[in-house]
């Protein structure tokens, strides 16, 4: 059984798919730029500003789903500058404190939608 995911706690979708996805016992998020819900705008302060957002409305996305963050098993991250790998890992290491680190892939890439300089997808357990 498919049930769609929606909060105003992260940004609205800005093309055509939906926040997140559950999927029996999977949720899918869609790739989370550094919005803040409030503004509609990327957060100004560079990159370690845009992780720590996208990371928060990561973390609204699955609460809006039921679950927190010991759920991920997975995260896909996009990075506009494979050099900012190391404040990704900082960001990382603060935000799963006391967790399990979830299996993860980086990539560079040559854009972000908003000239974001990172974007995160993240797959989690229902149950």
């Amino acid at each position: 059984m498919k049930k769609i995911i929606s909060t105003n706690k992260a940004p609205q979708a800005i093309g055509t798919y939906s926040q997140g996805i559950i999927l029996n016992d999977l949720l899918f998020t869609s790739g989370q730029i550094g919005i803040d819900p409030n503004t509609g705008n990327i957060v100004g302060g560079g990159i370690d500003k845009e992780v720590t957002q996208v990371l928060k409305n990561i973390e609204n996305l699955l609460i809006a789903g039921g679950v927190d963050k010991s759920s991920i098993v997975k995260l896909t991250v996009f990075l506009k500058d494979l050099n900012d790998f190391s404040i990704i890992n900082e960001k990382f290491e603060q935000f799963f404190k006391g967790y399990t680190y979830p299996a993860r892939s980086t990539v560079e890439v040559s854009r972000l939608p908003m000239d974001a300089l990172v974007e995160i997808e993240c797959i989690a357990l229902t149950s």
